[in-house]
């Protein structure tokens, strides 16, 4: 007999987000195991004037999508979210939820669904706890703990998050640990990224290259990249990519300093381009919220050295490791951050053997082939 998944998620494909991300590589690394089926529950991702009902399919599965009239601190809010999870519970009949936390508006509906369905196994995957909001996070200590109790598997993302977090440190007896995975296909290197990789470094001739991949919000740190960078030589070249709400900020902050460059949205092409041509990683993330760094585990595949700061409880020093896989530097240290891009560009042969422990570490931990294997070791074991 089939045993049937049912995963819920905030958004699923195709919005863009590392916990859409994941989601979905669970649901493609069960998806040719025999005897599994399973949906895919979530918010419409679309803004709250063009949100709607409707069912679609991605990669052959399932996905059920509720209408979304209103976001507030980030949490979608849905009307018709209880009556249709309790459809899909009905109809569906699941053996297994994992749900994907923190999503408290969902949480709130799963919980209620899951008394009347004692038998499902829950799989909480615990992405992040509610950290930004200071006085919000204080409304959802009641639900957290009846959602822990009522969770059969606690999955955290790296050992230092289910150390550190408050809650997941409480409950250790429930808790593994699955890495995180990069998406190999996303970053093959073809004869089209080889020749933009050139062009590449052929633009930047002589230039130590430093590429920082992500959106621009607070916690991804930008600004302290971008203060470390004044602190440079003209050796630095320093290339951001994404946009976001501090776009416009940090390209003030820069103005002046000739090294920085705002790359903006790039293709998928441009990306593996700029990551094959690039020599050092900058990853300057500052808090919690960055709880893994898969943009990290990226550009260490290709073979470069990182430089991040310590963030306490993150997977960030997790996924690269101070002294063998790169440089981690006292969090939002400005000096000391330069001083780590400095000492990598006088030893190239530290860029290299750094780059190449960065490469391996990745190769050996974080590929989606390690991810599945987890994945259905997980779904066998309940």
């Amino acid at each position: 007999m089939a045993r049937r998944v049912l995963h819920i998620s905030k958004y699923y494909y195709p919005f863009s987000g590392g916990t859409e991300q994941i989601a979905r590589d669970i649901v493609v690394a069960l998806k040719d195991v025999d005897n599994i089926e399973q949906q895919v529950f979530a918010f419409d991702h679309n803004s709250p004037s063009e949100s709607k009902d409707y069912e679609d399919e991605v990669d052959d599965i399932k996905v059920v999508r509720c209408k979304c009239i209103a976001k507030i601190s980030s949490q979608s809010i849905a009307p018709t979210y209880g009556k249709r999870l309790k459809a899909v519970m009905l109809e569906f009949q699941p053996d297994i939820v994992i749900l994907h936390y923190p999503n408290p508006f969902a949480t709130t509906y799963v919980l209620r669904e899951l008394k009347k369905h004692p038998e499902v196994k829950l799989i909480t995957y615990w992405h992040l706890d509610i950290y930004k909001q200071k006085i919000l996070k204080n409304l959802f200590i009641g639900q957290n703990r009846r959602l822990i109790a009522r969770s059969n598997t606690l999955v955290a993302t790296s050992p230092n998050y289910m150390q550190e977090s408050p809650w997941l440190s409480t409950a250790k007896d429930k808790c593994i640990v699955i890495p995180n995975c990069i998406n190999e296909n996303r970053l093959e290197v073809d004869e089209e990224v080889e020749k933009r990789a050139e062009e590449i470094r052929e633009e930047n001739k002589d230039k130590i290259m430093c590429l920082s991949v992500g959106r621009h919000v607070e916690y991804k740190g930008f600004k302290y990249l971008i203060d470390a960078s004044k602190k440079l030589d003209d050796r630095f070249v320093i290339n951001i990519t994404g946009k976001g709400p501090l776009t416009d900020s940090l390209k003030e902050q820069a103005n002046g300093d000739g090294k920085v460059n705002f790359l903006g949205l790039v293709s998928t092409t441009e990306l593996r381009a700029q990551l094959l041509a690039c020599d050092i990683f900058c990853f300057p993330s500052i808090t919690k919220n960055e709880a893994f760094g898969l943009a990290l585990a990226e550009g260490m595949y290709f073979e470069h050295p990182a430089v991040t700061f310590t963030i306490p409880g993150s997977g960030v020093n997790y996924v690269s490791l101070n002294g063998i896989t790169g440089i981690e530097c006292p969090n939002m240290d400005v000096d000391a951050y330069a001083k780590a891009l400095t000492k990598l560009a006088d030893n190239p042969e530290l860029i290299k053997s750094y780059g190449q422990a960065a490469k391996k570490r990745v190769v050996d931990n974080f590929t989606f082939e390690m991810f599945k294997q987890n994945i259905i070791k997980l779904i066998s074991k309940e």
